[in-house]
């Protein structure tokens, strides 16, 4: 049990985001997916409130597992670090938000300009709830999912059938490397259904959109995670939906 005591305060902390990041997704899906879809999903449990509650357990459930087999994975790896604030990784992470999240926002004027809903999309995502909810489930359930868990596992397993006969602290770069290639790739995959849910068809510009910016974007967080560790991922990933839709709230 002391082994895993990293991994169970990890998690356990988790614990209260990941009931939060639930609550506000589905809080948010109410107001954006259509109402004959949400009536019907309501009419099924039986009520909005029971909704909610499954929403929350599901995700609550999603950060349990990720966060502990991730931490473990993580720590075997090298890339588990201290949660202690150091300036420097502080403000390198900050930069790169900021200028990404600005990069991010020009969604709204460059695809905007050639796919129907972009625009109403961003428009109708700059409330409280869709805050709150990029916030936690993005910038904390998404992390936890895609580069703690996903990646390190990715990673775990390049090394361990190409690589068993290095150290840990000689693991090639082409492990992280690859890792993050194909967790960033699955990460955007997993945006897919709801890029359907948001234009109702995926043309070949839509997909081209949905891999660009979830899939490019992932890659910048992996690389956060593997330089500075998951608690910069997370910082980054917040601020690129927090700097992105100030920018949207302010000029459209």
């Amino acid at each position: 049990m002391a082994k895993y005591r990293q991994a169970i305060v990890f998690t356990l902390c988790l614990l209260p985001l990941a009931i939060a990041a639930g609550i506000f997704v589905c809080l948010y899906q109410f107001e954006m997916l259509p109402a004959d879809i949400m009536n019907e999903a309501i009419a099924q449990l039986g009520s909005r409130e029971l909704l909610i509650v499954i929403a929350s357990v599901q995700t609550a459930a999603y950060a349990l597992v990720c966060g502990f087999f991730g931490c473990i994975m993580a720590e075997k790896l090298g890339l588990w670090m201290s949660f202690r604030i150091e300036i420097k990784s502080l403000a390198i992470t900050l930069a790169i938000s900021i200028v990404g999240g600005a990069v991010f926002s020009l969604d709204y004027w460059v695809f905007g300009g050639i796919i129907d809903g972009v625009k109403s999309a961003a428009a109708e995502s700059l409330t409280a709830k869709s805050i709150i909810a990029s916030v936690l489930y993005g910038g904390i359930i998404e992390e936890v999912m895609l580069r703690l868990c996903v990646m390190s596992l990715i990673a775990l397993g390049l090394w361990k059938i190409f690589y068993k006969g290095h150290e840990r602290e000689n693991i090639p770069t082409r492990v992280f490397v690859i890792a993050n290639i194909v967790a960033a790739m699955l990460f955007a995959a997993l945006h897919l259904p709801a890029t359907m849910l948001t234009f109702g068809s995926l043309s070949g510009i839509i997909l081209f959109r949905c891999f660009l910016l979830n899939g490019g974007f992932g890659l910048i967080f992996g690389f956060i995670y593997r330089k500075y560790g998951i608690l910069y991922a997370m910082i980054a990933h917040a601020l690129f939906h927090i700097v992105c839709k100030l920018i949207w709230f302010i000029f459209i």
